[in-house]
């Protein structure tokens, strides 16, 4: 590499990391919040330890599909912005915000239903209870969450992402004193248990819609006025396509994480050591991975803007300076998970926990690590698929690799060593061998999109309110 190249990639990363940077300090708030949350839960009964792992991820599978179908309006927002400028990015935001408020109504309505599903399974009766309180509240702060994904979608998609940043942390901050006291009854607050933790966190997402509604400028208002008003079939047309799009981008975040709350219950079949080991090191496979997000968020910004300008060329070297330093951060987390698993199980009650718990746990810490290196491939990825609107792949590659092959497979192993929680480990590499191969068909289709200049987001270019 000569010296022009070493500088063009230079320029590169710190394009990456201003638009990132921002974007990983919001994730990693978002990630201390939920560090607090399962702390709590795990600390506050062993009922409500159990029942957490559940219920949470249920209930996300259920939000993502909402908060990934209104955040495709990012996609929109950053080609609109590297294409036009700021005036027809703030259109595509308004539509975003349409139909994002649309969405969040839907979700409110499930509610009733949503409460319901614990009862499906047959795992006790006070651990289904408790999974229920969360889920009927959950419906509440995923309604939030999603209008809260359509407003910031304008700001993530023209690389304003020091906002998303600020209110990222005000309403993490307030989730997390909200949390703690409704867990526990502290500041004076009501003692809910687990219905607590549900309503902290609906307290920080309403506190940080009140300030994107603050953030926001008048003429993306201006345009959300005229959809309003406006009747036309042009308009009906670029509805119906948002809607598209947007529903394979919410259907594939909505059964990845599905996927993850099946796994959850797959193991439980290996018993109630099994269950609460994974249980500890699901929060730890949040430390590895959730940061990555934000880096797989900006890249896809910045592809999204490059797509805009018609810069192919570009994508390859963002894409190649993204993933060198999720590497590097990947590095250094699998450093702690191999070295040091019991430091970082500490802080989840591990060294209260039995014996057999504490062994599982440290082996399945050892080999999170793998999962973590697949999931910066697919989650990146599929982060930039989604920049070139090309989500029908996108949902097709999860379905086929995630519900036809890995969740069966691991169903199938799991059963033949049922009560045998020592095979937990095992079971999250088969789901990291899985998880990479749907990376690596990802990064195929980014590669033949760029050699064929390939774009599936058609944006309107409407008049200026």
């Amino acid at each position: 590499m000569n010296s022009n190249d070493a500088g063009l990639y230079f320029r590169v990363a710190r394009k990456v990391l201003n638009v990132s940077f921002p974007l990983m300090g919001a994730m990693l708030g978002n990630l201390i919040m939920m560090l607090v949350d399962r702390i709590c839960l795990a600390r506050y009964s062993s009922d409500t330890l159990v029942a957490s792992g559940p219920a949470i991820h249920t209930a996300m599978a259920i939000v993502t599909f909402f908060t990934g179908f209104a955040g495709f309006s990012r996609s929109c927002v950053a080609q609109a912005f590297g294409r036009s400028g700021q005036g027809q990015a703030a259109y595509q935001a308004a539509v975003g915000i349409l139909v994002g408020a649309g969405l969040a109504t839907i979700l409110l309505v499930m509610a009733p239903l949503i409460e319901l599903i614990p009862f499906l399974s047959n795992r006790p009766a006070a651990i289904t209870h408790l999974e229920s309180q969360f889920l009927y509240w959950s419906a509440y702060f995923g309604s939030v969450m999603t209008l809260n994904m359509a407003l910031s979608s304008y700001f993530s998609g023209i690389g304003k992402t020091r906002v998303t940043l600020i209110v990222g942390l005000i309403g993490q901050l307030v989730s997390i004193f909200m949390i703690i006291g409704l867990v526990f009854g502290k500041y004076g607050l009501p003692e809910l248990g687990m219905r607590g933790s549900a309503l902290g966190t609906l307290s920080g997402t309403l506190i940080m819609l009140v300030c994107y509604l603050a953030y926001m400028p008048r003429d993306v208002w201006g345009h959300l006025k005229g959809l309003i008003l406006k009747r036309t079939d042009s308009v009906g047309s670029e509805f119906l396509s948002r809607v598209r799009k947007g529903f394979t981008i919410g259907g594939s975040a909505g059964i990845t994480n599905l996927g993850s709350a099946a796994f959850v219950w797959i193991v439980a079949g290996l018993g109630t050591i099994g269950l609460a080991a994974n249980n500890v090191n699901l929060t730890v496979n949040y430390i590895g991975g959730v940061p990555l997000i934000g880096l797989g968020i900006g890249c896809s910004v910045l592809c999204g803007n490059a797509l805009g300008q018609e810069d192919y060329p570009q994508i390859p070297r963002i894409l190649f300076v993204t993933m060198a330093i999720e590497l590097t951060y990947v590095a250094i987390i699998a450093f702690f998970q191999i070295v040091t698993p019991t430091l970082l199980l500490t802080p989840f009650g591990l060294p209260d926990k039995p014996e057999e718990i504490r062994q599982v746990s440290v082996a399945t810490a050892r080999v999170l690590w793998l999962y973590t290196v697949a999931f910066a491939f697919s989650m990146t990825g599929g982060a930039v698929l989604e920049s070139f609107g090309l989500t029908r792949f996108l949902f097709s590659t999860r379905i086929v690799l995630l519900w036809v092959l890995s969740i069966p497979v691991t169903y199938a192993i799991t059963a033949a060593h049922l009560g045998n929680a020592s095979f937990l480990p095992t079971c999250w590499v088969v789901g990291s061998i899985f998880e990479a191969s749907i990376g690596a068909m990802y990064f195929w289709r980014i590669w033949l999109a760029v050699r064929k200049r390939q774009n599936g987001i058609v944006l309107a270019q409407p008049a200026t309110p």
